[in-house]
Order: structure tokens, then sequence, then C-alpha cells
């Protein structure tokens, strides 16, 4: 099974989002329906701008963990290669 890290952008409100799953596609439509803690709070459409895919759970979780410590929106634009 495959472990995808993902970031995806609100652009309405410029906001990014880190997880971990192993179903995208259902994660994303989470986020988008309101399911999800985080990305509910914003109004918008959120756009996966950026996956890794992973072997493990485990190494899903560490890569997640670093990529959150970040909290930078240029580290994650640069990462995401998006203009401005």
């Amino acid at each position: 099974m495959e472990f995808k890290v993902y970031i995806i952008h609100n652009k309405d409100r410029d906001k990014y989002y880190i997880g971990q799953t192993y179903d995208l596609e259902k994660r994303i439509l989470e986020h988008n329906s309101g399911l999800s803690n985080f990305t509910s709070k914003y109004k918008g459409i959120w756009e996966v701008v950026y996956t890794e895919i992973y072997t493990t759970r485990t190494e899903a979780i560490k890569r997640e963990i670093f990529l959150k410590k970040q909290k930078n929106k240029d580290f994650y634009k640069r990462l995401c290669k998006m203009d401005d």
C-alpha cells in the first residue's frame, strides 16, 4: 500500500494544509466537504498542490511532521513551485 504526504492550498484564503493518507481522493473530498477540523474553518476549494509517495505510514508521518514544523508559506510555495 502507498501512503501519500500531500499539501493542499485554499486560494481564496491563501492557506495551506499538510497531511498524509493512503486514499488521497477520498481525503480531498473530506476536506472540501467540511469533514476536516482545520480546513472546514475556511471557505473555498482546497486543491492538491504537492504530493510525495512513501511505502510505509511511519515514513509518511515523519515527513508530514517535518513539513508541518516549517510553518512558512514561502517554504511551501517553493516546495510546490507555486507563483504568487
